[in-house]
This record gives structure tokens, sequence and C-alpha cells, in this order.
């Protein structure tokens, strides 16, 4: 495993509906989501194996959360990495929806 210096940053890059994590510039992780009306459900999250056990993860999905409750959204946590990092930390629980079914299928028709 490679440590990198650099202080990892957070953008959202609307254009590809997702949220990226930059480790020197370079991509190090992302999670992707798609905007329902006032939801956005995230439905898959992924760290490069370069960058693996850094807690880039933990750090990406924090900062995409926060940015949720900042843009006044709510959290539809489809991706099982998403759904791990809400059941063990607090703060989010006031803006986040169950994955129902209509969910699903809307994600399914939206991802076709």
């Amino acid at each position: 495993m490679t440590q990198h210096s650099a202080t990892p940053t957070v953008e959202r890059v609307d254009d590809r509906h997702r949220y990226e994590i930059l480790v020197d510039g370079k991509r190090a992780g992302l999670t992707a989501f798609r905007d329902r009306g006032e939801q956005r459900v995230f439905f898959h999250t992924e760290v490069d194996p370069a960058f693996a056990g850094q807690g880039l993860a933990a750090q990406l999905v924090r900062e995409a959360l926060t940015d949720v409750r900042e843009a006044g959204k709510r959290i539809v946590p489809v991706c099982p990495y998403v759904a791990k990092y809400l059941a063990g930390h607090e703060g989010f629980e006031d803006i986040t929806d169950p994955v129902t079914p209509e969910v699903l299928q809307w994600l399914e028709r939206e991802l076709a």
C-alpha cells in the first residue's frame, strides 16, 4: 500500500452524477448518485485499491452527505457502503429516507 501525503479533497461532479475524492489531483474514489426530486439516491461507492486503508471512503461519504444536507436534500442509501456509514455515524438520521421498492425501480430505470 502506498501512502499519499497530500490532503484529500472531495468534489461534487454534477455532470457525472458523483462525488470524487482526489489525492494529489488524482481521483482516488467516488460515490455515485442520482437525484429523485428532493432525494439524492446513492447507489455505488468505490476507492481505487492503490488508496485502500486510508479512510478515504469514509471521508468521501461524510463530505458527500454533508453536502446533501447543505443542499436541502435527503439521503437514500441504496449503496451498501453508504448504508453502513450511516448505521455507524450519527448526524444524518433526520435527512435519511428508507430504500423502498419504488426507489429501486426508479433507480433501475434511471440507470438503464
